[in-house]
């Protein structure tokens, strides 16, 4: 007998005869009396901001609040004046001097101020970290209360890239100090439509 037959008997010799029961996992999670107050709260506390659009449209709210930016790209259907198609290049370094990218969530988390990014028109994922700033775009009615209602939701059989974000790029690595806009992004606004 080898070895490694000999490793493998004791191993199937040795594995235990009863079943043992998982333990219940339903667990009453915290509701949020008023969820976007919470979510509002939650984003400003990293850094973030949080606006529900009433009357005006994505392109007006991108226009009257961020005038003064020359390079605009959007991975949102929502979003029609871009100034450059971020899908165009076979490689994200052409986005590296983007000022502004407005892309989609699927739904925001109430209880860390997070939206979960999965937004397969988007072909180069380092946009996400590449701009200046970020307008996360997601419908008002997608908010959960927490992250155990947020992995519920997630497809995780289906393929491709998803990522949660809260807030702008930050450190406090450097000395014990905050610092905003690190490694990313410097300014993050979720936008409910």
């Amino acid at each position: 007998m080898t070895s490694r037959e000999a490793i493998l008997n004791n191993i199937k010799k040795n594995i235990p005869s009863s079943t043992i029961d998982l333990p219940e996992t339903n667990i009453l999670h915290v509701k949020y009396e008023n969820i976007d107050k919470k979510f509002t709260t939650s984003l400003k506390s990293v850094g973030g901001n949080a606006v529900w659009l009433k009357d005006e449209s994505v392109n007006e709210f991108v226009a009257n609040n961020y005038k003064d930016l020359n390079v605009i790209v959007s991975a949102c259907k929502e979003f029609t004046c871009s100034t450059k198609n971020a899908n165009k290049p076979n490689t994200p370094h052409p986005l590296e001097n983007v000022d502004l990218a407005v892309i989609t969530a699927e739904f925001a988390v109430a209880e860390n101020g997070s939206v979960w990014v999965k937004n397969p028109d988007n072909r180069h994922r380092a946009l996400y970290f590449l701009a200046t700033q970020l307008l996360i775009v997601v419908p008002k009615e997608n908010i959960v209360d927490t992250m155990h209602e947020a992995y519920e939701r997630i497809e995780f059989n289906k393929s491709g890239y998803g990522v949660f974000i809260s807030g702008p790029s930050k450190t406090a690595d450097i000395e014990q100090s905050l610092v905003i806009g690190a490694h990313g992004p410097t300014d993050a606004c979720v936008l409910f439509i």
